[in-house]
């Protein structure tokens, strides 16, 4: 087989656990292709989805070594919390597909639903995000920023999308605000990460990911 030719543009796939993620990843996509390569996974799933993929399927498979980030894209909630571990060793496994530098693994993590990191869009807030009451309410709190937004709707996720400087800004805020609850930095590192995936507490990570497009768009 070839060897393939690496991109002069990062190139990073997204795996989504949900049709709302896959949209706004599809916006990530389109409003960063001059500096990145973005294949959102067509197939919903998360970390076994990414490690049958880079196994089994030859598109990946023949990728890997030319594949720069790979970004999990989804909510943490309670049922979450015991499946770190098994979860961390596939994020091992992949960083060693490719070698020199390893692959990065950015997880892109909300805290109970999507909806929370679509609401920094439009103000700051860290409220509880536990119980199916609480969802729905911010569900319908996004609704009422955004008339006839449902999951996975391309227009209105996209449309809300577009205020993404004050998500950023937002979720930059979710996470300072947490040192003080024991987060042991800033900074994305596994400790942290597994801190956070842990944690009940209210928090978002995708504002890492573009900062990361923004910086290079420069």
């Amino acid at each position: 087989m070839a060897r393939k030719v690496k991109p002069s543009k990062p190139l990073i796939y997204v795996f989504c656990e949900g049709e709302s993620e896959q949209c706004y990843a599809r916006f990530l996509k389109e409003h960063f292709e001059d500096v990145a390569v973005i294949k959102p996974a067509s197939k919903l799933g998360l970390f076994d989805e990414a490690d049958s993929c880079f196994e089994k399927s030859p598109k990946y498979k023949s990728s890997a070594e030319v594949t720069d980030e790979i970004w999990f894209f989804f909510d943490v909630e309670e049922t979450d919390h015991g499946h770190w571990d098994s979860r961390y060793k596939i994020i091992k496994k992949l960083r060693k597909l490719r070698k020199k530098p390893n692959i990065r693994i950015r997880l892109l993590m909300t805290t109970g639903c999507i909806e929370y990191w679509l609401m920094l869009h439009y103000q700051m807030m860290a409220p509880n995000l536990t119980t199916k009451p609480e969802k729905e309410r911010m569900e319908e709190m996004v609704r009422q920023r955004m008339p006839g937004y449902a999951k996975g709707d391309w227009d209105t996720t996209s449309r809300i999308a577009q205020r993404y400087p004050e998500a950023v800004k937002n979720g930059k805020k979710t996470l300072n605000n947490l040192l003080a609850d024991g987060l042991p930095g800033l900074d994305d590192t596994d400790e942290r990460n597994r801190w956070l995936h842990q944690s009940s507490r209210t928090f978002t990570t995708v504002q890492e990911a573009i900062v990361f497009l923004e910086q290079l768009a420069g």
